[in-house]
């Protein structure tokens, strides 16, 4: 039976949302259940999957939370609603003489409550997220805006105020930053260091700022921009204000900058605020085709190059991890990639690519090579399990690590399949223990494949660090002992594959 509820202007973030729906689905009874705000989107989503608000109730508007829950009974779901109302409240911390924390209801209390304050993390529904961030701007606070659905014009208004308040506006749609050593979003625990990375890229940054953790550099800023930061219409405005903050950052040494591959004219203004830095820089244009050298920037055909050019350049000694394959069977048959990181798959299609294989995907840079979630693909395919179309109602991947360990499971039965690739990525904001959740996959799916007299082999890479609340050590130990070759950055893992299925070079 099913059972749609409607709290008005009750706004929660879509994270903290996401694993309320997960660990309402974990109860007894509880076949699915959906907690959302009430966009346009959510709404659809919810038909979709059969849920039907009711109609009498008015226009329902996204500032309100939607709760649809399909149980096996009106008692599952009476204590799947006693238990959400407990997750929605939340812990709140008692001090003396008051009944627990205040929850500031606008940015002017919340600087009320905090004089020092001086950055904003908003996540609010993309009609509101604008006005907010706006308001964060004129109390003089940097913001990381990690709401989405938000306009490139009013993208475009945002950084052109920022810039002119001296002020960072890291978004819309920023997911990851490392700012005076705080990790903000989903982000990695990384030493300080004399590194400064600028990304249009979440998962981008957090693959450089973990191998130069593990190299043995550290980060001074990671500044997250917002994907749509290098296009034509924004202009790479956030990264060129970002290059000329950390130019100015006696603690910065070296400029990383890593995105997907911009526009011609919107990569050379990049270049051009990086020549004017006068530091060393290094570049990564995710699937661009990379190039040498020039005046005082190097660039990077992969992200842990670039993570290993500029430790080099601050003065380590570096070595490849371009290792030999690892020796197994013979693979025979075609390659599947299921990847939690979006930014990590285009790298494997691309490094792929150049290695003459034929790959396609939905993040592929080339469109002759693109296809839609859900289509049926025969041959190497690489799916990043993160896009819109496959979380509908479901956490991210990164998040509740199930989607893509149910497609691990799918994936062993298909008798074309001869490696999968996949990636596993720690920090916050991440599953405390995904290798665990992957391990367990992937063990079944190579025990399956046996049973069917087939060999199947599981290529990983894991991004993160020792420092990390899931301990890279250890997730990589129990991706080992799972039967998983792990490999140490996700472009090796992608020659690791390649090497396997008898692609060239680079």
């Amino acid at each position: 039976m099913n059972r749609v509820l409607l709290e008005r202007n009750r706004y929660f973030d879509s994270v903290f949302l996401m694993r309320i729906s997960h660990d309402l689905e974990r109860l007894p009874g509880v076949n699915r259940a959906i907690v959302a705000m009430g966009t346009p989107a959510n709404l659809a989503n919810l038909k979709s999957a059969g849920f039907a608000a009711d109609e009498t109730a008015g226009e329902i508007l996204p500032q309100d939370l939607i709760i649809a829950l399909d149980g096996v009974s009106s008692d599952a779901i009476e204590e799947a609603s006693d238990r959400l109302r407990l997750l929605l409240a939340g812990p709140t911390i008692e001090r003396p003489g008051s009944t627990g924390t205040p929850r500031p209801m606008s940015v002017a209390e919340a600087i009320g409550l905090d004089p020092d304050v001086n950055l904003a993390l908003i996540s609010v529904p993309g009609a509101y997220a604008a006005r907010e961030a706006r308001q964060a701007l004129r109390q003089g606070l940097h913001v990381m805006l990690f709401s989405d659905n938000v306009s490139v014009e009013d993208e475009v208004a945002l950084k052109d105020e920022a810039i002119d308040r001296g002020l960072m506006m890291m978004g819309p749609d920023c997911g990851t930053a490392i700012l005076n050593g705080t990790p903000l979003g989903f982000a990695n625990v990384i030493r300080r260091g004399r590194i400064g990375i600028v990304g249009a890229s979440g998962t981008g940054i957090q693959e450089v700022s973990c191998l130069i953790h593990r190299l043995g550099e550290g980060i001074s800023q990671a500044i997250g921009t917002g994907g749509r930061d290098l296009s034509g219409t924004v202009d790479a405005r956030m990264t060129r204000f970002g290059i000329e903050a950390l130019a100015d950052d006696p603690e910065t040494d070296i400029l990383v900058v890593v995105s997907k591959a911009p526009e011609p004219a919107v990569g050379e203004r990049v270049l051009t605020a990086l020549r004017a830095a006068g530091k060393p820089g290094v570049v990564h244009f995710v699937a661009a085709q990379p190039k040498g050298s020039e005046d005082n920037i190097a660039f990077a055909a992969t992200l842990a190059d670039a993570a290993g050019l500029a430790c080099a350049t601050s003065g380590l000694e570096v070595s490849s991890d371009d290792e030999a394959h690892p020796a197994h069977a013979p693979v025979s048959g075609c390659m599947r990639a299921l990847y939690c990181g979006g930014t990590l798959a285009q790298e494997a299609w691309a490094v792929l690519r150049r290695a003459g294989l034929e790959v396609r995907s939905n993040v592929a840079a080339d469109s002759s090579f693109r296809i839609a979630p859900g289509t049926e693909a025969a041959g190497h395919v690489i799916w990043d399990l993160g896009d819109d179309a496959f979380t509908v109602g479901t956490p991210h991947p990164m998040i509740e690590p199930s989607l893509r360990d149910e497609a691990v499971l799918r994936v062993a039965q298909d008798p074309s399949v001869g490696i999968v690739l996949v990636d596993c990525v720690l920090g916050y904001g991440a599953h405390p223990d995904p290798a665990g959740s992957l391990g367990e996959a992937a063990k079944r799916a190579i025990e399956i494949a046996a049973a069917h007299d087939r060999n199947l082999v599981v290529v990983a890479s894991v991004t993160g660090t020792d420092e990390d609340p899931q301990h890279f050590g250890r997730q990589v130990a129990t991706l080992t002992e799972a039967g998983v070759l792990v490999a140490p950055s996700n472009a090796a893992a992608v020659r690791w594959v390649a090497a396997a299925l008898g692609g060239g070079g680079e």
